[in-house]
């Protein structure tokens, strides 16, 4: 899936694409019709599993810690190669959001009070009817289920509380964690992209994955999350 650290545009240097985890699905979350001056400030949301809500300076170290490990690293561009980089990368988001183009959530997992990885929506045309999202979360909580509440939170947020229309993703076609998890959520692989993602002096195929809002929220009402019951989210702020 396709993620961009920072303020360059250049798909090819920037792309982080995360070889993700496997995904087993846990539980429902619940629409709210919630809406909310998101550019001001992020909505929090809260599932028993995990908190989403803006990142903070305090979560710069652990985010350096998390996602510079060589598994998460396999399929990305490197990320901020220190706290400081973070930090800046953390007020560059702020910045993004209150200009209306962008949202990124840090991942909270229930017990823990900073972020093990982040999640973002990023506008592709300037009325965020078409956007592109990714997201980088640290190796040792692959598998948890923190996927699965979280990417929920994530799409629910953008479709009914920015707006999006269409929710663009790219994943390496070598990352079977990362299309099957996309897959998973429901989205539609659509195209091939030929060597649209370079690492290490190589360049690699990406697929494209779209979801649509109306297709959401059909499968938001018909699909069987397993595992735990409907676990309704709450909005915090």
């Amino acid at each position: 899936m396709e993620l961009r650290l920072g303020t360059a545009r250049s798909p090819r240097s920037q792309a982080m694409t995360l070889e993700m985890p496997t995904l087993t699905p846990t539980a429902a979350v619940v629409h709210t019709g919630v809406t909310t001056d998101w550019k001001g400030m992020l909505p929090v949301f809260q599932t028993a599993g995990v908190t989403l809500r803006a990142l903070q300076t305090s979560d710069a170290p652990h985010l350096l810690s998390l996602l510079s490990t060589e598994e998460v690293a396999r399929f990305v561009s490197p990320p901020p190669t220190t706290a400081e980089a973070f930090e800046r990368f953390i007020d560059w988001t702020h910045r993004m959001r209150r200009q209306g183009s962008y949202a990124c959530y840090a991942v909270v997992p229930r017990g823990l009070d900073h972020a093990v990885g982040i999640l973002q929506v990023r506008a592709l045309t300037p009325d965020f009817s078409l956007a592109e999202w990714g997201f980088a979360i640290g190796a040792q909580f692959w598998g948890s289920g923190l996927f699965v509440e979280s990417a929920t939170l994530t799409v629910d947020f953008a479709m009914d509380v920015i707006g999006v229309h269409r929710l663009e993703a790219r994943a390496v076609t070598l990352n079977g964690r990362g299309n099957g998890a996309l897959a998973k959520l429901g989205a539609v692989r659509e195209a091939t992209l030929r060597s649209s993602f370079s690492k290490g002096g190589h360049d690699f195929d990406q697929y494209l994955w779209s979801i649509l809002a109306e297709d959401w929220h059909v499968r938001r009402g018909q699909v069987d999350w397993g595992g735990h019951g409907d676990t309704a989210y709450r909005l915090v702020a």
